[in-house]
């Protein structure tokens, strides 16, 4: 199978092109286009612009999933990871992030806040039936294959 292409436009001049950081890096950084450092206070949540817009082909998704080290130095995650970027969306990329840390943390113009992957979907076929099959598990729900 060929490597899917990302077609990328650039709808800011600060914009940088998503990139792989090492060979076998399964995200691409995306970057924050800001005019000036934004402050994210502890407990808040902002909507940060990478400046770009882009078009993923039919069959896949791009998974936005937030950056380890900013997560474990400063606690800056996003509210909804891994976020989902649909194929058909033409709209600039933005990056939810959320401050769980207890400082307040500074991004700073072309900072790169976040990864993104791009992966395969698989489409279904929704069937209602009556009854479903039996398993161990049954009905039980969060933590129940531990106890």
């Amino acid at each position: 199978m060929s490597d899917p292409v990302l077609r990328f436009k650039r709808l800011d001049s600060r914009a940088v092109v998503p990139a792989h950081q090492s060979d076998q890096a399964a995200g691409l950084d995306l970057h924050a286009v800001l005019e000036d450092p934004l402050e994210i206070p502890p407990g808040e949540i902002v909507l940060v612009p990478c400046g770009f817009a882009m078009s993923i082909p039919v069959g896949w998704e791009a998974q936005v999933r937030p950056r380890s080290g900013l997560a474990t130095r400063h606690g800056i995650s996003m509210p909804n990871t891994p976020g989902t970027i649909d194929a058909d969306y033409r709209g600039e990329v933005k990056v939810p992030l959320i401050n769980l840390g207890k400082a307040s943390f500074t991004l700073e113009p072309g900072m790169r806040i976040a990864q993104m992957v791009i992966a395969p979907v698989a489409r279904v076929v929704v069937q209602e039936v009556e009854s479903l099959d039996e398993t161990d598990r049954g009905g039980g729900g969060f933590g129940s294959t531990g106890r």
